[in-house]
């Protein structure tokens, strides 16, 4: 049984392969059957072909997106390292742009003082588990810093060189509780001294038994023996609070520093100064103020209202 059907298959394909020929040679001799055979054969055809596609052009776009899946991968990854680096070096440029606006503050202060100063840039602040309040800089005795060396920020005073080595510096800062340096008040001459608190506050102690203090007294620095380990002339702060009760010996205040030591990026050491204090006292030069100018809508304007005219009677 199997043996007949394998001869049904061949006798098939022998009638297929003389039907080929018999057209081809018809075709060769110019006949038009052909052609109409041909036009008949893509008139059957043309559905099955139309079928073929619709199934098969999915997979092949299938296979044409896992081709270029690998390179349209790369390209969001490579988009995404460029995105990356474009905000860091924004960030780093909008960092590099406040160092410089407080390093010109800073030098502007010096140069108003006639200080000769190191600048350096906080690289570290102390850790929070010891006692003292301290910042890192990045210039040490390789730039001319010693220990007991005044530190100033744009703003005035904010600490002291502890320690150095050739490349670093420890700066104990005006907060830490053991911190205390000599002050005059600019309006009365009077020295007092002000001592940290470890918070953003300090206490002033008036040691002129014949002085004042006012609340909104600027307090600069009194200066030490040899200009160490403060020079003198330094903005300290403002007193915000006096107590000066007759009940107690000596007055004393509540002051707020100029500087604020949570925003410090780039300070400068004073390396030498004159000897005593400038003839006018050195304040932070202030921030400017934008003004508003706000211009007011024009009024209304009401237009009289016409009265009605009498009625005459008939």
């Amino acid at each position: 049984m199997a043996r007949g059907g394998g001869n049904r298959s061949r006798l098939l394909l022998v009638i297929l392969l003389v039907t080929a020929l018999f057209f081809v040679t018809l075709d060769l001799r110019g006949v038009s059957l052909t052609k109409g055979s041909r036009s008949v054969t893509q008139t059957i055809l043309a559905p099955v072909q139309r079928t073929v596609s619709t199934i098969f052009s999915p997979v092949g776009r299938f296979f044409g997106d896992v081709k270029n899946f690998g390179k349209t991968n790369a390209e969001l990854k490579q988009a995404l390292a460029t995105n990356k680096l474009l905000k860091s070096k924004l960030a780093e440029n909008s960092d590099t742009k406040g160092q410089l606006a407080q390093l010109k503050s800073v030098l502007d202060l010096a140069g108003r003082g006639n200080y000769k100063v190191a600048a350096a840039r906080v690289i570290a602040r102390g850790s929070a588990s010891s006692f003292s309040q301290t910042i890192t800089i990045d210039a040490g005795s390789s730039s001319g810093i010693r220990s007991n060396m005044t530190v100033i920020s744009q703003n005035g005073l904010i600490g002291v060189v502890k320690s150095t080595t050739s490349s670093t510096s420890i700066v104990l800062l005006l907060s830490d509780p053991s911190f205390k340096v000599g002050v005059r008040i600019a309006r009365s001459q009077s020295v007092g001294v002000l001592s940290g608190l470890g918070s953003t506050e300090y206490s002033l102690v008036l040691l002129d038994p014949s002085g004042t203090i006012q609340t909104g007294d600027i307090l600069l620095t009194n200066g030490s023996e040899g200009n160490k380990p403060f020079v003198p002339g330094v903005p300290v702060g403002v007193v915000v609070g006096a107590d000066n009760s007759a009940a107690s010996l000596t007055q004393t205040a509540t002051v707020n520093s100029y500087a604020n030591l949570n925003d410090l990026g780039v300070v400068s050491v004073i390396l030498s100064a004159p000897t005593t204090a400038p003839s006018k006292p050195l304040l932070p030069t202030p921030n400017p103020t934008v003004t508003v100018y706000v211009t007011p809508a024009p009024s209304p304007v009401l237009s009289p209202t016409p009265s009605a005219s009498p009625t005459k009677k008939k």
